[in-house]
């Protein structure tokens, strides 16, 4: 016993048990209290580690020895609704009614056992779809899975199986501590065999239950360090990327308390809050969720969600659907039994609805660790449902739902994605948000039918491009896609498919597309005036040149200004063969033996062959625009520098 004590107080449940266990079975028979006080120790520990029928054998046996209290008998209660036992967790919650009549674990413990069979029931209307998982799955346990990557293809998740780091099995589990290990999904949507992270970030100790930054960049984990010597609570770490690897784990500190847990770290989806899960004072009982804004002085703000989404239970493993709804697991609101699944969806007034997903998401198991495959409601969570050792497995879910979504795309004209970009979403309905994008330069976010939306592409160093979208009713799901080519305020931009007739300055009719489109721009952008300037080839006289491409310019510049253009934005400048191309890096994917940097004279050219001779020709002829002033318009008080706040766009213009 003494033994079995020493583990129990460094919170080593699994061997506090096998202690507990031996000094049980060597308890004399007659000795009736003293072994209904062991049974009470040893059901305490197999709660703890998930053992929930050994617990509650050791529970009925402290019951049967008349040393259970009223608390003893509420776990007893919640074990067998855990066990899928509704009837006799009826027969116990109602024996505590009168001992404990406010209790509200009593009162939704009775609720769950009355209304349970009916809810597994009605699991044929619920609309999910349930799958095991067994690629990700092992003979140990895997749980809190969370996606990550741009196209949601990588796959992140806990596991304590052989592969994990350290050769010393857990005293609190009695497997090895935990390791986090990922999977990756290839161009036809296979997944790859699990393997851990080969870095500093997982060590012999448990590391768990992670989650990611919008931009991919910083990872939040639990980390449960051991101490022979002393009790080690859960806390909450960072990690960062480099390239693809992430770096060693370090501790973070939410507050000073050293004697409480925080773990199940989650994101809020604008990147600004921290939630997480701890039993530290100023809470409603067991584990609470919490958050902290994350500022860029450091944490802020610390506050208990409250009711009605903690309860005098646990409240664990928070994370968020891309929409804003917080789903989190719970032992103290109405359910199977176990953790159950609960959704938080704000309504009009900024106060939360709790609501209970049923079955088949739920069981009587514990079921939490939700992770989203973008806007859908599919993805993977984690659940113990019919393991006998209490250990968790990976599970898919998917609710068919009719979800309409827009992705955009950011980049620079003929260039890369522009992931520093902001984007502005304006709708008829009242929608008014400002959208970062990803690393790759795009962006997906939920849109309503019948709503006239605006999208305005921003970035520094860049002009501004609008697209508008207007949005019917669907009956299947459906992404809309939009493309923001951001053109360079600083680089010339080559307009493409402008076309001259031979030896002219004439436009031929197929050039109207390419010129509508350089209208829509400057309108878009009503303080930018530009030079418009056309290049020809090397061959023909500088003179000859010169001259047609300045009449060619001219043209151009005439088109604009016949479509509305006022003429003092716009300065014509033919540069004949002065100029030739400068190759940029994403023109070097269509032809690779060009490289980045080379300019395209009249020597380079002759020294390749013939064929390539003639692309270079080509890409010499061209029509281009520089940005010159980004103050047209604006007043002298106003004309050093143009506003650094984009104008909002407005649906209808």
């Amino acid at each position: 016993m003494r033994k079995g004590d020493k583990f129990y107080a460094l919170g080593e449940y699994y061997d506090a048990a096998d202690q507990y266990k031996k000094a049980y079975s060597q308890t004399k028979s007659k000795d009736k209290p003293l072994r209904g006080q062991r049974a009470l120790k040893l059901a305490d520990c197999y709660r703890r580690i998930n053992y929930t029928q050994k617990a509650i054998g050791a529970y009925q046996n402290a019951v049967r020895f008349k040393q259970a209290d009223s608390t003893a008998m509420l776990h007893l209660g919640r074990l067998q609704l855990k066990n899928g036992s509704y009837k006799e967790a009826e027969k116990t919650f109602k024996t505590l009614e009168d001992s404990m009549p406010r209790n509200i674990l009593v009162k939704n413990g009775l609720q769950s056992a009355q209304m349970a069979p009916k809810w597994k029931a009605e699991a044929q209307y619920s609309g999910y779809t349930v799958k095991k998982q067994d690629l990700f799955n092992s003979r140990r346990a895997e749980y809190s899975p969370m996606l990550a990557g741009d196209d949601y293809n990588q796959l992140y998740f806990s596991s304590t199986r052989s592969q994990a780091k350290g050769d010393e099995l857990s005293g609190i589990t009695g497997t090895k501590n935990a390791d986090i290990f990922f999977s990756q999904k290839d161009d036809k949507g296979k997944w790859s065999k699990p393997e851990a992270i080969e870095t500093d970030l997982n060590t012999e100790f448990d590391e768990g239950a992670c989650v990611f930054t919008p931009d991919f960049k910083t990872m939040y984990l639990t980390v449960c360090k051991t101490d022979p010597e002393y009790p080690r609570f859960a806390q909450i770490a960072t990690a960062q990327r480099s390239d693809a690897s992430w770096g060693k784990a370090t501790e973070l500190e939410i507050t000073k308390d050293t004697l409480s847990t925080f773990a199940h770290p989650a994101i809020s989806p604008d990147g600004m809050w921290l939630y997480f899960v701890s039993d530290m004072p100023g809470g409603l009982g067991g584990y609470d969720i919490w958050r902290v804004e994350i500022t860029a002085h450091g944490l802020n703000s610390l506050e208990n969600l409250g009711a009605p989404i903690n309860t005098p239970g646990n409240e664990m493993f928070p994370t968020f659907r891309p929409n804003g709804d917080l789903y989190f697991s719970s032992d103290g609101h109405p359910g199977f039994g176990g953790l159950d699944i609960f959704i938080a969806s704000p309504n009009k007034d900024g106060v939360y609805v709790i609501e209970h997903p049923g079955a088949p998401l739920n069981s009587q198991g514990d079921d939490f660790g939700m992770t989203f495959e973008g806007l859908h409601n599919r993805g993977y969570f984690s659940s113990n449902r019919g393991d006998a050792r209490g250990w968790d497995h990976i599970y898919s879910f998917e609710k068919q739902e009719v979800v309409q979504t827009v992705k955009g795309w950011v980049y620079e004209k003929d260039g890369y994605e522009l992931p520093e970009a902001l984007v502005y979403m304006v709708g008829n309905d009242g929608t008014n948000k400002k959208l970062s994008v990803k690393g790759d330069g795009s962006f997906t976010e939920l849109i309503d039918p019948n709503v006239d939306y605006v999208f305005l592409g921003t970035c520094k160093g860049y002009l501004n491009h609008t697209e508008e979208l207007r949005v019917e009713p669907v009956l299947e799901s459906e992404e809309y896609v939009l493309q923001f080519p951001l053109a360079s305020l600083t680089a010339p931009v080559l307009i493409r498919n402008i076309f001259y007739d031979f030896d002219k300055a004439t436009l031929r009719p197929e050039s109207t597309m390419a010129l509508d489109s350089l209208i829509e721009l400057l309108n878009e952008n009503a303080n930018v005036t530009i030079e418009l300037s056309a290049h020809t080839d090397y061959r023909g006289s500088a003179a000859y040149n010169e001259r047609l491409s300045q009449r060619r310019a001219e043209s151009v510049v005439n088109y604009l200004i016949e479509h509305g253009i006022a003429a003092d934005r716009l300065k014509p400048v033919g540069y004949g063969k002065m100029k030739p191309k400068t190759v940029k890096r994403k023109l070097t994917e269509t032809y690779p033996w060009l490289k980045e940097g080379d300019v395209l004279t009249e020597e380079f050219i002759k020294a390749l062959d013939e064929e390539k001779q003639e692309i270079c020709n080509q890409l010499n002829r061209r029509t281009e625009f520089t940005v010159l002033r980004t103050t047209y318009g604006m007043d002298a008080k106003s004309a050093d520098a143009p506003s650094s706040e984009p104008v909002q766009p407005q649906p209808g213009r």
